[in-house]
This record gives structure tokens, sequence and C-alpha cells, in this order.
């Protein structure tokens, strides 16, 4: 089977384990990679033996025969660049956030739908190993039917050193973790049909909120409390970035906890067992469950532009994320539960 040719729009932060996890994956060959500083384009293109370098995504799309794009640039780009490859006839995969408003990433989904270009979202929170066996546990009923879950990702570890932009967004928190932690809710338990938040800014030189906090009700039976911070307060154990989860269900309860540990209780007792990510030379270790998601993330995009199954994370289906990051924004902003259905 012939490698499906690709090129990367955008050479930043997380192209560099992006174009790895491809490597890893195997069926796919990036053949150019593309960005406005030239300089960050080329030193991609050297790391991962790129044939071509270019500045401009209009000219890479002119010039290049191409299978897909991966959009690993800014979302403030994502619209512009998501319809230039529609024009192109060119399947899309996008980072998230999708776009920064709900009604710029609707007109991206729509300018695919009408042009017949398959149009994928990159979210692979979803895709890490411990989260994978928790919705195991889940759908296997070994608890029952989950009437009550918390989600948290609580962390000290200085994000903002290493990504220093995420000072300057003016939506923070919800509209950068939070895009993958609701989707995580979303994948573990259906829809929400109503949502409350507030926000807090502890660091006090960002523009954005590092705080947030969701209550939402699921799956029409399921509470839910998601917690976010990025406050680089003091903890006993930094276990950046594992996302730990609590459900109580009407025959047990199961807990992901610390180190990947998921522990299931029920009447006949309680059994634990550890799930930690695959390990790849390629991730920092300080990123490690989180890169190595991308793995399988990008495995099932692949499968899909193939044809050969449906994806999970299609555009159309992270709108319901989108909606579920912007409705908590109505929420804080107004003090009000947001009915969803």
């Amino acid at each position: 089977m012939n490698n499906l040719r690709f090129a990367v729009l955008g050479a930043g932060f997380w192209s560099r384990c992006q174009l790895a996890a491809w490597r890893e994956v195997g069926g796919a060959e990036c053949v150019a990679v593309c960005d406005a500083v030239r300089a960050k384009a080329e030193a991609r293109a050297r790391e991962f033996s790129i044939p071509r370098v270019y500045e401009s995504a209009a000219e890479l799309l002119r010039q290049e025969r191409l299978d897909f794009v991966d959009i690993i640039s800014s979302p403030d780009t994502h619209r512009e660049l998501v319809q230039l490859a529609a024009q192109h006839q060119i399947p899309v995969i996008c980072q998230k956030p999708m776009a920064p408003s709900l009604a710029d990433a609707e007109r991206m989904v729509e300018v695919c739908r009408d042009a017949g270009v398959p149009f994928f979202v990159h979210e692979n929170w979803r895709w890490q190993t411990p989260l994978r066996r928790l919705k195991q546990v889940l759908d296997e009923g070994q608890i029952g039917i989950p009437f009550r879950a918390r989600l948290d990702m609580i962390s000290g570890f200085p994000v903002f050193i290493n990504q220093p932009f995420l000072r300057e967004l003016e939506q923070f928190i919800l509209s950068d973790l939070g895009t993958h932690i609701l989707d995580v809710a979303r994948f573990l338990f259906g829809e929400a049909q109503s949502l409350y938040c507030q926000i807090q800014r502890i660091h006090k030189d960002i523009k954005g909120e590092d705080v947030a906090t969701v209550l939402m009700k699921m799956g029409g039976q399921t509470t839910m409390l998601v917690e976010m911070a990025y406050a680089e307060n003091s903890l006993e154990r930094e276990r950046f970035p594992e996302t730990f989860a609590f459900v109580e269900g009407d025959k047990g309860s199961v807990e992901l906890a610390p180190d990947f540990w998921i522990r299931v209780t029920t009447q006949a007792g309680t059994w634990a067992r550890r799930c930690p990510p695959p390990r790849y030379a390629w991730a920092d270790p300080a990123y490690d469950v989180v890169q190595a998601s991308m793995v399988p993330c990008l495995a099932n995009l692949l499968q899909a532009l193939r044809g050969h199954g449906p994806a999970e994370t299609t555009a159309e289906d992270n709108l319901q994320t989108l909606r579920l990051v912007f409705a908590a924004y109505e929420s804080a902003r107004t003090g009000q539960v947001v009915c969803l259905d």
C-alpha cells in the first residue's frame, strides 16, 4: 500500500511531536512543510528530512500533489487554511481548538461539507491509554449505570515557560485545555444537557483565565464536575499532564488515580491495574502520556483517510465539544446555567 503524501502547515511547538508520531504510525509521508517564519520550517525540514519548504500555504497547495494536509498552526489561522485546502479538494486534519469562535468553526465545517472534503480534528487526549481503559470499564458495565463523575486536570507545571504565547490568549484554559477535557467528558458519558461554569485568573501577568470549574448533566443521567487549573500552586507531587477521574455507578465505582492506576470497587471487592502509556524515544517525558496518545489518534485518522473505517474525531463531532467550551464562557460571563438541549 502506497504512503499517503501530506504537508504540514505550521512548524511551531507541537509540529515536532506530530511529525514524530506520523513517522511512528507509518503509511504517510510528509513531502513539504510551511511556516510564515521560513527558518522554523527549514529547521523542521532538516530534522525530518522533508524535501520542500514554503512560506506561503497558498503556494504550497498550488505546487504539491497531496493526499491531505495537517494544520498545526495557531487557531486564528485555521479557518483560512482549512478553506484554502477545501478549495483545492484536499482532505484536512486540523489541530485543536478548531477555531477561536464557534461561528468560525461552523463555517469551516460547512465549507468542507459543501466541497465534499473530509475534515478531521487532531483531538488526541481521549486516546490516552489510561482514559481508553477507563472507557472500557464503563462500557463493560462493571460499575453499573454512572450517576456522578469527576474529571481533574490540576497542575503546578510552569506551562507558560515553554509555551509563552499562552500568556497572550484572551481565552486560555477553557479554550486550550478545556477542548481536551470536555471532549473526554463527551467520550466517556455522551452529550451534555446543561452546563454551569465559573472561571478565575490567578496569574496576574496573563490575559485569560487559568482556573475553570464546570458542572454538567451528561447523557441524561450523570452529574459531572470538571476541574482545570494551571495556577502553578505548589503540589505535593506534580503529575502533569495526567488526567484523574472518579466515577460512581449504581453497582460500584472506578478511579483513575496518579501514575495511571485504575481501581474498580464493587461488592465483590477492589481490583487495581496500572495502565501506563507506551514510551517513545521522541516523546518529552514531561508530556509522555499526551504525546504518546498522538500515535493512536493519527492511526485512526489515517484509517479514515484511506476509507477503511470511521474517524472518531471528525470536525462535525468536535463542534459538539466547542459548543461546550463556548457555553462555559457564556455561563461564566452571565453566572447562569446554560441549557444545551
